[in-house]
């Protein structure tokens, strides 16, 4: 039988607080059954897949940051617009 975890019982599943599941609760997969809302072990994995964000950069990062790039800008070439009434010199 699959699990039926309520309100508390599922933020501290997924160790955050009960107020946070009740203001976004609009955004969550969830069930109701009456007015009881409930959440199953594929909501929580669901939940935890929409708002878990990993570090890409420094000391917690799981993968190093790419190294920086060596070479001029790609947008280096550009260059501002002339002033108004002045003609664009085409070269």
């Amino acid at each position: 039988m699959r699990r039926r975890l309520q309100y508390a019982k599922a933020a501290e599943e997924l160790g955050i607080e009960e107020s946070w599941l009740r203001r976004h609760i609009k955004r969550l997969p969830h069930s109701k059954l009456g007015r009881t809302v409930y959440f199953t072990d594929a909501d929580l994995e669901r939940i935890d897949a929409l708002f878990h964000h990993e570090p890409t950069t420094g000391p917690l990062a799981a993968v190093p940051a790419p190294a920086a790039r060596t070479g001029s800008h790609p947008l280096s070439n550009l260059r501002p617009l002339p002033g108004r009434g002045k003609q664009l010199a085409r070269t």
